[in-house]
């Protein structure tokens, strides 16, 4: 991996992408106790940064290959991004997703014209069902992080954060991004190497296996698949090719509370006036309640979803 992939797909992406704003608020300042900017991906297409990497991959792949469909797991955003990426493209999709995802989000991936196929998340493989399928119809595989081409497009969303950052005249920055198998964080991470921004991982607590991973320089692994409300995030491992750019370039990870990030979807939606699912808002949690961990007069958070059922959202406000 390297700048020139990411640079490459930022040309591929240019006709379809969105550039998102850079959001930001006083009151979330002064909680933060320095600037806070706010990189509102939620509102990228399909509601998630998944877009950039699902048209990437299939932008980047030989027409021959690409025309006999493609395949994707995801609890939701990936699969989207996926489903939207090839409908424009007009091929085939199937997606697998778990069976306990949001319901918001398994109707989004179908309206959008995906074969959806659920699996139980603590007791199925899904890169099991994924290699079967694939093989059995002759489908192309797109992994949510661990894939050049995906990390690639994630890392898109890095050249418009240092861009803006210097509109912003930010100085010294830590970058807080939502961490699950590290596709947008390493691609951030890249992008950022020679500025002074600094990418940070953040993550729910007991999920938090980018944070452990980094500290002990190996491979964690999380004990359990499922129990956190920042369903978006929740991966067994850092990727294979993802962590060690992420070992070289990152710095200690974050984690937070899952009410922390219920509080920070509150919070987004009363001052900067977005949705946020509790995934996407980790980083914002991070900022606002550790901002004794963070370094810098200003801070960058990516919010990075907002694809959440109408119940949890609801019980994220009754946190204000």
């Amino acid at each position: 991996m390297n700048i020139e992939m990411i640079k490459a797909a930022a040309q591929r992406l240019a006709p379809v992408v969105r550039r998102t704003p850079m959001l930001s608020s006083p009151f979330l300042d002064e909680m933060a106790g320095r600037r806070v900017l706010v990189k509102a991906e939620n509102l990228q297409h399909t509601g998630s940064f998944k877009f950039r990497g699902g048209w990437s991959a299939l932008s980047g792949m030989p027409e021959a290959q690409r025309v006999n469909g493609v395949i994707a797991y995801s609890s939701g955003n990936h699969a989207q991004g996926v489903a939207m990426a090839a409908a424009k493209f007009g091929v085939p999709v199937v997606i697998l997703m778990p069976a306990d995802s949001p319901t918001l989000k398994i109707a989004n991936t179908k309206a959008l014209g995906a074969e959806v196929v659920t699996y139980d998340r603590l007791r199925d493989s899904r890169e099991e069902i994924g290699a079967r399928l694939a093989s059995e119809r002759g489908l192309t595989l797109v992994k949510p992080y661990d894939d050049p081409l995906v990390v690639a497009g994630q890392g898109t969303a890095g050249l418009e954060i240092v861009e803006q950052a210097m509109a912003e005249r930010v100085g010294k920055a830590d970058v807080l991004i939502p961490c699950g198998g590290g596709g947008l964080t390493s691609g951030i991470s890249i992008t950022l190497e020679g500025t002074n921004l600094r990418a940070r991982t953040c993550e729910p607590e007991g999920f938090d296996d980018a944070a452990r991973s980094l500290a002990s320089g190996k491979h964690e692994v999380n004990a359990t698949q499922g129990g956190s409300i920042c369903d978006a995030i929740v991966t067994n491992s850092p990727g294979e090719i993802t962590f060690p750019i992420m070992l070289k370039n990152c710095g200690s990870g974050l984690v937070v509370m899952d009410n922390e990030a219920m509080r920070a979807v509150a919070l987004a939606y009363q001052r900067l006036k977005i949705v946020l699912e509790p995934g996407g808002a980790v980083a914002l949690a991070a900022a606002l309640f550790h901002a004794d961990e963070i370094e810098g007069d200003a801070v960058i958070v990516v919010a990075t979803g907002g694809n959440v059922d109408t119940d949890v959202f609801m019980r994220c406000l009754e946190t204000l």
